[in-house]
């Protein structure tokens, strides 16, 4: 068992990574259940896959949970789901002192997590999360949302889970698009502060697509402690450090908002061409080396990422993705900072590039 502690005071918590964990888990969630009872909310696909051990390990645990399992996919963290799930979470007469657990990817963690922090006002969730994507990045840190019509995460919440339980073998059930998309996450970290991770990525990035056991353990490891850090500096996003951690994301959720939020471009896709684009705009203001965004470039493409969004069937025009952009939830007076790069391992919040130049740039690049 490798435990990673996010020391936060009074909203600490531990997160537990082992092969088998599932298996276990109900050992683990027994002290955080209060009354003995769970309620689980999940989605079809993850339901079928590993509700069933889940549901055995609380069995075997003495404890009594309720399922809620709700459609998969990004157009599920929305306003219909969230009041279905606080409804049904009402009914089953779930208190402050029971657990809600959000079993499975970042779609359900969100919306769970958010849930929870308005249920009763404020209630306890731990985190399984079963895509990379989410045992790397979204369950960690207490960042909790849903969809608007006008952006993505603009409705939400800080709000700690109380545990975060990752079994890395559920990995071995992801299809490769899946699992591609939560490497671009891990990758994400050598990009903002830690180049030996990037070279460590460089050479092991395949095995971890492969299914190496070894390689994903230890590059969620990483990836957990390296959150770890930044959500401990800077738990609530207020002094540019834990801004970092949206490197790629405000040019994806451009792109994720012209698919329509839908699974025609994966999170992990849209963040991997944000991150490109970040890059690449970077090397054009002559902050970043050439060569560095070159060397990005090749590794996402021996891994498989797709970097043209029109390869995803998005067209959109330079002047409609900076109007996605403006609705970004980190606009401040008019003005939205960038995640710019001086170099692999080197990131910085850049406050003071005009979107009429972030346009201009994007006219040459799509």
């Amino acid at each position: 068992m490798v435990i990673v502690d996010v020391p936060l005071g009074a909203r600490a918590y531990p997160i537990h990574i082992r092969a088998g964990l599932m298996a276990d888990a109900g050992v683990l969630l027994a002290p955080l259940a209060g009354r003995g009872r769970i309620a689980v909310i999940t989605d079809e696909t993850v339901a079928a896959l590993h509700l069933p051990a889940l549901a055995a390990a609380l069995t075997a645990a003495g404890m009594t949970f309720e399922s809620i399992v709700l459609p998969p996919g990004e157009a599920t963290k929305n306003w219909q789901s969230l009041e279905l799930v606080v409804e049904r979470l009402l009914t089953l007469g779930v208190e402050r002192g029971d657990a809600v657990v959000a079993l499975g990817g970042g779609v359900i963690g969100d919306l769970t997590g958010f849930a929870a922090s308005i249920l009763r006002r404020g209630c306890r969730f731990v985190q399984i999360p079963t895509t990379l994507l989410s045992q790397v990045d979204s369950s960690v840190g207490g960042k909790t949302a849903i969809n608007a019509a006008a952006g993505k995460n603009l409705v939400g919440a800080f709000h700690q889970p109380v545990a975060v339980l990752i079994d890395p073998q559920v990995l071995a059930t992801l299809p490769v698009r899946e699992l591609r998309a939560g490497y671009a996450e891990v990758v994400k970290y050598g990009l903002l502060g830690d180049p030996a991770f990037f070279d460590w990525c460089e050479a092991n990035g395949p095995a971890i697509l492969a299914g190496d056991a070894e390689a994903q353990g230890m590059a969620i490891a990483a990836s957990c402690r390296a959150k770890t850090a930044i959500v401990v500096a800077d738990e609530r996003e207020t002094n540019d450090v834990r801004a970092l951690l949206n490197l790629g994301h405000t040019f994806g959720h451009a792109f994720e908002a012209e698919a329509g939020f839908s699974d025609r471009l994966l999170h992990g896709e849209a963040v991997a061409i944000g991150m490109m684009a970040a890059h690449d705009l970077s090397a054009a203001l002559g902050l970043c080396p050439a060569a560095d965004a070159a060397r990005l470039r090749a590794h996402l493409t021996a891994m498989g990422f797709a970097l043209d969004p029109a390869a995803f069937g998005i067209g959109a025009s330079p002047a409609q993705l900076i109007h996605h952009m403006r609705q970004d939830k980190k606009m401040r007076a008019g003005s939205l900072p960038f995640i710019l790069m001086r170099g692999i391992g080197r990131a910085f919040v850049a406050h003071d590039v005009p979107l009429a130049r972030v346009e201009a740039f994007l006219q040459g690049w799509l």
